[in-house]
């Protein structure tokens, strides 16, 4: 249920013209009431069609997010055992296993309501962390903290606590067992399965 809301949550992000000089707050609050809408009006991805499900995925959500610092994150005290080859396939991996994860989260929107928090901001801070509430009828709300970093690319989120769980260290203590099993290797290849498993296209041609 965590993952979940916090893809759910994550998914509510977009690409904007300008987006590098937009407060943090206001760029997840802009883009979430954005994307909400796309959501809503988009009967396909309501009815779980895959294919725009990870279109909307691929545009909205990818850019804005720093996948080689969250991998980092998630993998551990085993990221400095793995070479450059192996951290490129780790990132990819851990943002193909994130895409699938927020792409199933988005085909599971039943209009929460997102409430944000003040932020606490000092003039030249580069990295905030944006708080909100996701709201859900006849649930208690669940916290939802941002982690973001300024980049030359703009705010970008490499981690994302809900209800006080991280969700980069939430994998650590898989991808330390995986690596003190399998070394680097290991958790690649780890990944790369449960990839695989989570892809229906894989699962079609395999039939």
């Amino acid at each position: 249920m965590i993952r979940l809301l916090a893809a759910l949550s994550l998914a509510l992000f977009a690409a904007a013209a300008g987006a590098q000089d937009v407060a943090p707050d206001a760029l997840v609050k802009r883009i979430s009431d954005e994307v909400i809408e796309i959501i809503q009006g988009d009967k396909d991805i309501k009815d779980g069609n895959q294919a725009k499900i990870n279109a909307l995925v691929e545009a909205k959500v990818l850019p804005h997010f720093n996948f080689k610092r969250m991998t980092a994150l998630a993998v551990g005290r085993g990221w400095p055992k793995a070479n450059p080859e192996q951290k490129t396939m780790l990132v990819d991996e851990f943002r193909t296993l994130l895409v699938h994860t927020y792409s199933g989260a988005l085909s599971t929107y039943k209009n929460e309501v997102i409430e944000f928090k003040p932020l606490r901001m000092a003039a030249g801070d580069t990295d905030v962390t944006v708080r909100t509430q996701v709201k859900r009828s006849g649930n208690q709300p669940v916290s939802i903290d941002y982690s973001m970093e300024k980049t030359p690319g703009g705010w970008k989120v490499y981690d994302v606590a809900v209800a006080g769980v991280s969700l980069v260290t939430n994998y650590r203590d898989t991808f330390n067992a995986e690596i003190r099993d399998g070394g680097v290797d290991g958790l690649i290849k780890a990944l790369a399965s449960k990839n695989r498993s989570l892809d229906p296209q894989a699962g079609a041609k395999s039939k």
